[in-house]
């Protein structure tokens, strides 16, 4: 029993720290890369609905359904108050697939020697991130009579990013959102009450693991709110910033 144990340990870490996608092992597929970029994500939806003006950075079915209802109600105003960050969401998931598809590394070998170093680590991803990074920190000096375009910027942002990381070892993953995460960890969940292979449970922690570190960015950043402010979002830039630098690792 205590053999099984520790092969299904092994087995989680295995899943955690490395990538079983095709592509070239890459840090940008780390399991503790996606926990930090959910608690990213938790910090960049709570800091847009608490500290400006009650709208969802990532929840865009949220936007949507409010949008709607103030379409209805004629608010012309208040739908186009949530119809923005809809659009700058769309605009990141875009921008995201041009980058992914036209930023390589054979297009970096043409780029000046200064930049050939960077080549055996660089990733698409990469560039992606520090997108983030300059949309969020643009977000955190806009004044509150500017809250759209702030909102704008951080939905911009996380279409970035749920684009960029998308699938963790070959599993569908988001780090902005949490249905599409809990249906996969209650599926497998379940799978394991049925069948009692670890392999399933090793599939529920991962996902819940996701859930629970997006809920601890919206905690965190909650209370630093009360504190700073708009400069509150720096939380989230100095996250992405970690995440940035451990992509070269």
């Amino acid at each position: 029993m205590k053999d099984k144990q520790n092969f299904w340990t092994r087995k989680f870490w295995q899943s955690a720290l490395q990538s079983n996608s095709p592509e070239q092992q890459q840090m940008s597929d780390a399991f503790g890369l996606y926990l930090l970029l959910a608690l990213s994500g938790g910090s960049m939806d709570a800091y847009s609905y608490l500290f400006r003006g009650k709208v969802f950075a990532n929840a865009q079915t949220g936007n949507v359904l409010l949008m709607a209802v103030h379409l209805a109600g004629r608010e012309w105003k208040l739908a186009g108050r949530y119809a923005t960050p809809i659009l700058a969401f769309v605009a990141g998931i875009i921008l995201a697939d041009w980058i992914r598809h036209y930023v390589n590394r054979e297009y970096l070998d043409n780029w000046p020697q200064i930049l050939e170093e960077l080549n055996p680590s660089w990733h698409w991803r990469q560039c992606t991130v520090l997108l983030e990074i300059i949309a969020l920190s643009l977000a955190c000096i806009m004044p509150l009579n500017l809250n759209f375009l702030a909102n704008m910027l951080s939905s911009f942002a996380c279409g970035l990013q749920v684009e960029s990381f998308r699938a963790l070892s070959g599993r569908s993953i988001a780090t902005t959102m949490c249905i599409g995460n809990m249906r996969s960890g209650t599926y497998y969940l379940d799978r394991y009450w049925k069948t009692g292979e670890g392999k399933y449970l090793i599939q529920a922690i991962v996902y819940y693991a996701i859930i629970l570190f997006f809920a601890l960015g919206a905690v965190i950043e909650s209370i630093l709110i009360a504190y700073f402010g708009a400069a509150a979002l720096l939380f989230s830039v100095v996250i992405l910033i970690i995440v940035a630098l451990l992509m070269f690792l």
